[in-house]
């Protein structure tokens, strides 16, 4: 699943008939203002009492606009429920955007993903603005907000850099800034989601290498050889404290994330209640409390009366705003933070200056990026079910496509039925991606009762999907055709194609930069003029977020490792007509070389066929072939067992048929290659 422009949310673009949108009779799909009366479809929310509530509350705090994102207390990519503030305030469910609300006017902020979902979902006290960027809305609050006045904002829902952004534009003009901690639409949302009761739990050893106790050894280890001197590293992300205790929840949707916060320490603090004591090594876990039942309390050494290095507080979440400001409060201390996730709330305490340290992520992220033996073991056992279940898929839709029955829906529900069959599964990593013909060309699409297509022969099929596994993390996309492609459809198909094998079986200097290889993803494209609008690879965690930063092929990421785990998807979309994205999870190994050591290069351990309906072998160079046919070798080798071992033998011949070589003379699909094919396959597949 792919990360970046086109960030993936569990809300549809809806985008009008051709795209199997239902529209109303008199033809219209989105709201019209203008209309007398106003026409608005029935998606649109009515929003009249939340805007006089808000107003209301503003008046009384003297504030003369408020801005509301649509992220939490966390900045994580996917939000609980009862963090859809924007959400609850405008209607509109996209994953980006930003409203702002004035006695007199009300207008959100999105990109052209969400223009007509807006339109949809958006009542007509709303206005949309089609400039998504901050410089756009700070244009308008200058136009709004008279001089002088205040503009209010949460910032516990402010990254560090947004605040940054904002109040460069402002400040200058004189309008301020003000924080309010307290929420103000959590103030008005009566019926607002509660937090889910689900007690936190424990990894177990099968799945994990290093103890939580060593994982703090070694994030100390790192503050103690750094240089600048930290006396404590504050974790904000939701993955950074569930990676360093080896610890799951149940908060956030497709996430196995609880709410935490962890102030890892290194010298003398002050303890609550304002009574001095010397630790040398302490542990703070900010979570809630009534969630840690008392086995795992045990397992985090949490006592009263614990004096060792590795005790563990649990001063409640809501305490970290009073502990971290107590912290601070004392001679001699540094905080070591990652500003990518850390919000404006907790930055703000961290004062003067001396006593902060910074870098784009913490310690904890850069450690978790590089998976460790274990970590790599099962991740890739992971990965071996999950093609299974995805083979299941294919197979049966080949079957059943023609009889006209199947619809988006009813292959996204059968591939989750597969995956949930499969051992550890603990469901979905994210909404299933699964779009036939021209709602393909929605990279971002997920169907709904009111979008759905019927699956045909004669048209592409994308689907995009992963699984929770306890071992493992898994994101995989294919894009096949039943029928007859077009000339078109298999080069655009075999040049994405092309991309992939490129990136996969490059070899590069340890330390390179996912951003200077990523153009290998679109070469072959950009030769015809053609490209795709997202990023071509994010990293992907154990049991964790299928989008797992700050691996993967943007400028903010960081270098490559051995150890990591990225996945890799070009793909191209024609406006209405179809789309194609071709998605495989690698880990970064050791390249062999003949000359040079500490070169890298990608194993792809997603395990599942292309379809060789698409691929124009024409168009392929010897090199590629010949990675495809031990690529194909290795599918073979590893999951054709195990479909036999689960007595799935219709599938297994299935996965026989679409695994047969390339190069076996003149044609794609001829008898057994030559054994000098084959030795080259296998010493390729060595290096794999």
């Amino acid at each position: 699943m792919f990360r970046s422009w086109w960030l993936l949310s569990a809300a549809l673009v809806l985008a009008g008939s051709s795209m199997g949108v239902l529209r109303e009779g008199n033809g219209r799909s989105g709201r019209n203002c203008t209309a007398h009366p106003p026409y608005l479809p029935p998606t649109a929310v009515n929003t009249t009492a939340q805007l006089v509530a808000l107003r209301r509350e503003m008046t009384a705090r003297d504030i003369h606009a408020y801005i509301i994102p649509g992220t939490d207390a966390h900045l994580s990519e996917y939000i609980a429920p009862r963090d859809a503030r924007r959400a609850w305030m405008t209607g509109f469910t996209g994953s980006a955007g930003t409203a702002v609300v004035t006695q007199t006017r009300a207008v959100l902020w999105t990109d052209s993903r969400y223009w007509e979902q807006a339109e949809r979902q958006m009542d007509c006290n709303w206005e949309l603005d089609r400039d998504s960027s901050i410089n756009s809305i700070t244009k308008w609050l200058i136009q709004e907000v008279l001089t002088g006045q205040q503009i209010g904002f949460d910032p516990f829902l402010f990254s560090i850099d947004t605040f940054q952004a904002f109040d460069a534009k402002l400040a200058p003009a004189n309008r301020t800034l003000k924080s309010l901690a307290n929420n103000l639409v959590d103030k008005l949302w009566v019926d607002r989601p509660q937090i889910r009761p689900d007690n936190l739990t424990c990894l177990p050893d099968s799945v994990v290498e290093r103890t939580w106790q060593q994982k703090v050894e070694e994030i100390r280890q790192q503050m103690r050889d750094n240089p600048y001197k930290p006396t404590a590293v504050l974790l904000s992300a939701l993955d950074e404290t569930a990676w360093l205790f080896n610890l799951r929840g149940n908060d956030i949707p497709y996430n196995p994330f609880f709410y935490s916060y962890t102030l890892l320490t290194l010298d003398k603090i002050w303890q609550p209640p304002l009574t001095p004591r010397l630790r040398l090594l302490l542990l703070r876990l900010f979570v809630h409390n009534q969630r840690v039942p008392e086995e795992l309390r045990a397992h985090l050494s949490v006592s009263p009366t614990c004096e060792g290095p590795l005790c563990v507080q649990l001063p409640g979440y809501e305490e970290v705003l009073p502990h971290l400001r107590a912290y601070v409060a004392q001679p001699g201390v540094r905080v070591w933070i990652g500003t990518e996730y850390t919000t404006q709330a907790l930055y703000a305490i961290i004062t003067p200056q001396e006593k902060l340290l910074t870098s784009n992520y913490s310690p904890v992220l850069i450690s978790k990026a590089v998976k460790d033996e274990k970590e790599q073991t099962v991740l890739r056992d992971a990965h071996i079910r999950d093609a299974v279940a995805v083979v299941q898929l294919l197979h049966w839709l080949e079957k059943n496509v023609p009889g006209g029955q199947e619809t988006e829906l009813t292959a996204a529900r059968f591939v989750e039925k597969c995956r949930s069959n499969q051992k550890f599964n603990k469901g979905s990593s994210f909404e299933t991606i699964s779009a036939s013909g021209p709602n393909a060309a929605l990279a971002h699409y997920s169907p709904t009762n009111e979008t759905c297509r019927t699956l045909r022969v004669e048209e592409m099929y994308l689907v995009d999907s992963g699984g929770q596994y306890l071992d493992g993390t898994t994101d995989i996309t294919r894009t096949v055709h039943w029928g007859t492609p077009t000339d078109f459809q298999r080069e655009a198909y075999t040049r994405v194609l092309m991309g992939n094998i490129e990136i996969s079986r490059t070899i590069f200097p340890a330390g390179t930069r996912g951003i200077n290889i990523e153009m290998l993803g679109r070469r072959a494209l950009w030769e015809l003029g053609l490209n795709y609008g997202h990023g071509t690879g994010h990293g992907v965690g154990n049991y964790f977020g299928v989008h797992e930063w700050p691996v993967g092929f943007q400028s903010n990421n960081i270098p490559f490792q051995e150890g990591m785990f990225t996945s890799i998807e070009p793909g191209y979309y024609k406006e209405n007509d179809f789309g194609i994205r071709i998605e495989d999870v690698a880990v970064v190994v050791p390249a062999k070389t003949k000359f040079g050591h500490g070169y890298l290069t990608f194993d792809t351990v997603t395990l599942v066929p292309y379809d060789r309906k698409l691929i124009k072998t024409s168009l392929l160079s010897p090199e590629q072939l010949l990675y495809l046919d031990a690529y194909y070798l290795k599918i073979r080798s590893i999951l054709g067992p195990e479909l036999k071992t689960q007595k799935l033998h219709d599938e297994c011949d299935w996965l026989m048929r679409n695994t047969e070589p390339f190069l076996s003379g003149a044609t794609a699909a001829g008898p057994n290659p030559t054994a000098t094919t084959l030795v080259v396959m296998v010493g390729l597949l060595l290096a794999l």
